[in-house]
């Protein structure tokens, strides 16, 4: 337990974060590396630390592609997450991540936004209501409901004019710059596996739904739904191949009464929310617990209203690493 409350405080100095705004195509999942997972075993905790990189230049009208409104946007991002099997049933997940820049560079290299920092705490339960292993068959359902609290700001500004009579004037940055959406989340979250334990295959579906809330700005991020179906298959013990097919929907942005977007924060509501699939392979290395993967999202079919930036490149490389945080009991054995 003391391994335990370590990494929770450990997790409290970083964050995740899932924005949306004009021009932004919206974002990926909030739930960040490896592949699905259910429920630990009793005691056993996984710690998870991965580096994400995304960029895109790509702008869409609807499906087709447009002329950019501006030269690129890109993050580099890490996530760092914490499982702790606290009952055969149930595990608790606390995750959080940190911005190293993500940057906004505007038509012609002529100008540069960029923000760096804090963007969500993620605690997010998983509870299997189901789970059998049979005649090398081993079958799990498990459902997840949490939350998504902002640490970092939605209101980071850069410097835009100094003079020494008028003083400093900033400019709110653009929504796709900020590392958080500032607004309190739930998330909800389904699991279904099916393993062949003797062909060393397994199948799994999962689904997200991620319903945003209202900011202290009045602004209300499109909500995000994904469904993703998994194939999984290792191959000398040691590696594995991991490919997945993800839909996803994100809602378009809504505003408070009396909030007027384009003319506050210059976003066009029109120009918010999409419908995207993705392939998603993954490969992995893993031995005595200890896991290493590099997985890429690659767009198949993208639908942005109005002209927004679309999905081009991301990639994501990490590390797992999964233990028992104190010796099994033998059931066998006398009771002192």
């Amino acid at each position: 337990m003391r391994l335990f409350l370590i990494a929770i405080i450990s997790l409290l100095i970083n964050s995740n974060a899932f924005a949306q705004g004009c021009c932004s195509g919206g974002a990926s999942s909030p739930i960040a590396g490896g592949a699905a997972t259910g429920v630990l075993q009793e005691n056993q905790m996984e710690i998870s630390l991965n580096y994400q990189f995304n960029q895109s230049n790509k702008f869409f009208n609807e499906y087709k592609e447009s002329t950019p409104l501006f030269s690129d946007l890109s993050s580099d991002y890490l996530f760092l997450r914490t499982d702790y099997g606290v009952s055969k049933k149930l595990t608790l997940s606390i995750a959080s991540g940190y911005y190293l820049d993500k940057s906004l560079i505007e038509t012609d290299n002529a100008d540069t936004t960029s923000s760096s920092g804090l963007g969500d705490l993620i605690v997010f339960p998983r509870y299997s209501i189901y789970n059998k292993n049979a005649n090398f068959k081993r079958t799990e359902i498990a459902l997840g409901l949490g939350i998504k609290i902002p640490l970092g700001t939605h209101k980071d500004s850069t410097l835009v004019y100094s003079d020494a009579w008028i003083g400093d004037i900033y400019s709110l940055n653009p929504p796709t710059v900020q590392t958080t959406s500032g607004s309190n989340d739930f998330i909800f979250y389904s699991f279904f596996f099916r393993e062949y334990q003797k062909r060393k295959l397994r199948f799994f579906i999962t689904t997200l739904h991620v319903k945003k809330g209202f900011n202290s700005s009045g602004i209300k991020y499109g909500d995000y739904t994904s469904v993703g179906l998994f194939a999984s298959k290792t191959f000398f013990y040691r590696w594995g191949v991991t490919a997945q097919i993800k839909a996803e929907k994100i809602g378009q942005i809504q505003s408070a009464d009396n909030i007027d977007l384009e003319g506050f924060y210059n976003i066009s509501p029109e120009s918010t929310g999409s419908k995207k699939w993705f392939f998603i392979p993954q490969l992995s290395y893993s031995q005595n617990g200890l896991t290493v993967f590099a997985t890429s999202e690659i767009p198949l079919y993208q639908h942005l209203n109005g002209t927004q930036v679309g999905s081009e490149y991301q990639f994501t490389v990490g590390v797992n690493y999964r233990f028992l945080t104190k010796e099994c009991e033998d059931p066998l054995s006398p009771i002192n």
